[in-house]
């Protein structure tokens, strides 16, 4: 697998990057051990969390994902080979982007990780109320002391993100190396376009959250009754079972013909190729689950299936 550069920070990650919002929640610490050796033991380098991580499940109060990574570090000894990805600033439990926010924050996941440094430390949203030369102030101490690696941000507009591309230029201080946005062969707005742009002219990366779009494009719900009892139903009840998304599985379901591989596979694989993405988040809560989205990264779509995909996604 070819590594593909995280911006200009110097880092850089496989094809597919693990979404650590399963563990400790839908996937239990023994599976999401076993998750992460299988997933690093592969090839794959990267792994991305939240301090907030999973703040939303009853009985949980947030740390949990950073707390199952932190365990496995030290049971493994595989710190070298991984790099971190965590966030700051949608925990309701130290919420926003102010330096004292910040600088309290990093100490918890840091301490949760159990490790020294951050890969990279991430802005998890937009934060107006926080001017931005002290957010990336507070961030550019914490690459100078060596806490972290790299910044990235998360949930940001275009508009704002150029914002403070060019705090840090004109101050001299860290600047946003990667952003995650949603995407997927049915959300695509939030990157095509001007984002699209922004990033290729500053050189930054973008790892998009959603790639299997709640579990929709993996081609497992085709009826009706596919959807009772799942926790994501609502979702995709909402916002894609509908004439255009059945339409794309059908595309789907010709493109995984095509190139033998399952479309859950071939979905990830046409965010893969897309010019402007650097590498998706997908999450897994088993050993076969991974296998089959780690196949993504191995997959080469012909360039006639990609552009059919496109097409059937806009």
């Amino acid at each position: 697998m070819r590594h593909r550069p995280l911006g200009h920070s110097g880092l850089s990650t496989a094809p597919l990057v693990f979404g650590g919002n399963v563990f400790g929640w839908t996937a239990d610490e023994a599976t999401s051990h076993r998750l992460l050796d299988a997933f690093v033991d592969s090839g794959f380098n990267a792994v991305d969390t939240a301090d907030v991580y999973s703040a939303w499940v009853p009985g949980h109060e947030g740390g949990e994902s950073e707390s199952v990574i932190g365990r496995w570090l030290k049971a493994s000894g595989k710190r070298d080979k991984v790099l971190i990805l965590t966030k700051v600033a949608m925990w309701p439990k130290q919420p926003g982007l102010s330096a004292a926010n910040i600088e309290a924050a990093v100490e918890g996941s840091l301490k949760r990780l159990q490790t020294d440094y951050i890969d990279l430390y991430q802005s998890h949203q937009d934060d107006a109320e926080t001017p931005i030369d002290e957010t990336l102030e507070a961030f550019d101490r914490l690459v100078k002391a060596g806490k972290v690696r790299a910044i990235g941000a998360s949930n940001f507009s275009p508009d704002r993100l150029q914002a403070n591309l060019d705090t840090s230029k004109a101050k001299g201080l860290a600047r946003y190396e990667t952003i995650q946005p949603k995407f997927n062969l049915v959300d695509r707005d939030q990157v095509e376009g001007a984002l699209a742009d922004l990033t290729q002219a500053e050189g930054l990366g973008i790892i998009p959250f959603y790639g299997l779009a709640a579990g929709f494009l993996s081609g497992k719900y085709r009826t009706e009754a596919d959807f009772e009892g799942k926790a994501r139903a609502r979702t995709i009840l909402r916002d894609y079972w509908n004439d255009k998304g059945r339409a794309l599985l059908a595309a789907l379901d010709e493109a995984a013909q095509t190139v033998g591989a399952s479309q859950a596979q071939v979905a990830l694989a046409w965010i893969m190729a897309h010019p402007a993405i650097t590498a998706p988040l997908a999450s897994a809560t088993s050993v076969e689950q991974l296998d089959e989205l780690m196949g993504a990264a191995r997959l080469e779509l012909p360039g006639d299936v990609w552009k059919r995909l496109d097409e059937a996604g806009r």
